[in-house]
């Protein structure tokens, strides 16, 4: 007779920490841009992929070299769920946008781009 492990939680197994997840979104020329980012963890990802705007607020920031746009938020799992995009938009500028994802004060994940960056542990 085989034996089968079971992979449920012990009892009294404590949920996982909530972490504190730092986004950093700037630009090398001061410029108007459009954010996106995660402040909650999704309950799951087909709750997530039926409406991903409702799990990701955008905000609208004027950034620059002396200007950044910062935001602490806390997440169970930051590994699937963190992530902030900023964008110039239609611009035919290129204010070169930078971001950066700090997960309890180090940084994971950085990303720079003439007209836009993504900042993500996983890959979207």
């Amino acid at each position: 007779m085989a034996s089968v492990l079971s992979s449920a939680p012990t009892a009294g197994a404590q949920p996982p920490r909530p972490l504190n997840v730092k986004y950093t979104v700037w630009a090398e020329r001061p410029f108007p841009v459009t954010i996106y980012y995660r402040e909650v963890d999704p309950p799951n990802w087909a709750e997530y992929s039926h409406n991903p705007y409702v799990f990701s607020p955008k905000a609208k920031a004027d950034v620059g070299p002396d200007a950044q746009w910062i935001l602490d938020v806390t997440l169970a799992d930051p590994d699937q769920w963190a992530m902030v995009t900023a964008t110039s938009g239609p611009s035919t500028q290129a204010p070169n946008i930078h971001c950066v994802l700090a997960v309890d004060g180090v940084v994971v994940a950085t990303d720079a781009g003439p007209k836009g960056a993504l900042c993500s542990i996983r890959s979207w």
